[in-house]
């Protein structure tokens, strides 16, 4: 999923930074480029991944496995290299963590993991990249005004959505609702991150964030199985939907969501923030690669158009 930087703003007394150098942890190291490939392509690969967790774990069960699991690892790992006490947060923050957690990891992966039922997996990623151009509404509503250029690439960006919308083919009724499941979810995680920003206090430490918020959005995600009516049988779980499950805990909720962290505080962010149309292109293509997703005329030119309108999104956050 994708986050758009804030917009810097002014100091409470009106006036402006006097300095606003570039730091040296901010250039693009050896370290930041590896960081970046990680966050590339195993983003990239999760909608893969999750389409083949899903083969024999129900969808939101998949979720609340994943999130679940990723969260336990990492809140001990945090237990063990620092200390317990380094996961003490106050009734405030634990609150905003459980709400922040159920916005992007019930409403935001969840209902991506659904719609894959639905819709081709790079189709998914496609329509999640238009994640920045919510966040940029959702920003208006906190009176965070967009700029012209933010607004133009914003328009651009849903013309796109609106040729993805348009049915590839047979199962007219089962696209639509795949695609609305992942609209639904990209409103959620971009209002969820501006949440996070504008109106909640999550703990401080990221990581530590982190660690609660995948706990809350795996029993946020797994109260919603329950209510989907899904029944989940370990036994007839296959090696494939495992090594799968595996892979999203490891690589995608772990690996790659650290290397994230990490590039936020080492890195330019306009650099960063260029992921969001990155991964996309993973997507649809290891979709065609290892389960035969046919590519339309529709995705292409849809996929493009999004794709640009976020370019420009990103590029006026970088002006």
């Amino acid at each position: 999923m994708t986050v758009v930087p804030e917009q810097g703003a002014a100091h409470s007394n009106g006036a402006t930074p006097r300095t606003r150098r570039v730091q040296p942890t901010q250039q693009m190291t050896t370290a930041a480029w590896a960081a970046l490939a990680a966050v590339y392509f195993i983003w990239g690969s999760t909608y893969l991944a999750i389409r083949y967790a899903i083969e024999s774990i129900p969808p939101l069960s998949s979720a609340a496995l994943r999130f679940t699991l990723a969260g336990l690892i990492l809140g001990t790992f945090l237990a063990i290299r620092r200390g317990p006490s380094a996961l003490r947060v106050t009734r405030g923050q634990l609150a905003s963590a459980a709400l922040i957690g159920t916005l992007l990891l019930l409403g935001g992966n969840g209902f991506v993991v659904l719609s894959e039922q639905y819709i081709p997996s790079g189709t998914s990623a496609l329509l999640v990249a238009s994640v920045p151009l919510w966040i940029v509404v959702w920003r208006a509503v906190a009176k965070d005004r967009p700029t012209l250029p933010m607004l133009v690439g914003v328009l651009i960006g849903f013309a796109g959505l609106v040729v993805l919308m348009r049915p590839g083919g047979g199962g007219a009724h089962n696209y639509v609702l795949g695609v609305v499941l992942v609209l639904i979810a990209s409103i959620s995680w971009a209002f969820g991150s501006v949440a996070s920003k504008a109106w909640l206090t999550p703990p401080k430490d990221p990581f530590v964030a982190s660690a609660y918020q995948m706990v809350f959005g795996g029993i946020g995600c797994g109260i919603a199985a329950v209510l989907h009516g899904e029944h989940f049988h370990p036994g007839a779980i296959t090696a494939t939907s495992v090594w799968a499950t595996v892979y999203l805990v490891g690589a995608g909720s772990l690996v790659a969501f650290s290397s994230y962290v990490w590039l936020l505080k080492n890195a330019p962010i306009s650099t960063v923030a260029t992921y969001a149309y990155v991964n996309p292109v993973v997507a649809v293509a290891l979709g065609a690669l290892f389960l035969s997703e046919t590519i339309t005329v529709a995705v292409v030119v849809g996929g493009l158009i999004v794709v640009l309108g976020v370019a420009v999104v990103i590029a006026a956050e970088r002006r």
